[in-house]
């Protein structure tokens, strides 16, 4: 998970300090849905985990909507870049 943190941080940072800026942390909680979908496949019935994932899509959505009003060239970027359809 840490590795692939740092990979997906390196890979949508703006400068080599930027851990924090919008796209950084859309692509960081796409990864972490990406990683609850995977689980809730065997285990169905977590349902606490399943709150956590709710506010995971809602939170990126809130940063979507965000990214989308200040620039719409690196919010059509950043939905190319992970797959995201909108």
């Amino acid at each position: 998970m840490v590795n692939t943190k740092k990979a997906t941080i390196e890979k949508f940072q703006h400068s080599p300090s930027d851990t924090g800026s919008v796209e950084v942390q859309i692509a960081l909680l796409t990864d972490k849905i990406k990683m609850l979908t995977n689980h809730f496949e065997s285990n169905r019935k977590d349902f606490s985990s399943k709150r956590g994932l709710l506010d995971a899509v809602s939170t990126r959505r809130k940063l979507l909507s965000y990214l989308e009003k200040q620039s719409v060239a690196r919010y059509k970027n950043t939905i190319e870049r992970l797959g995201l359809r909108k």
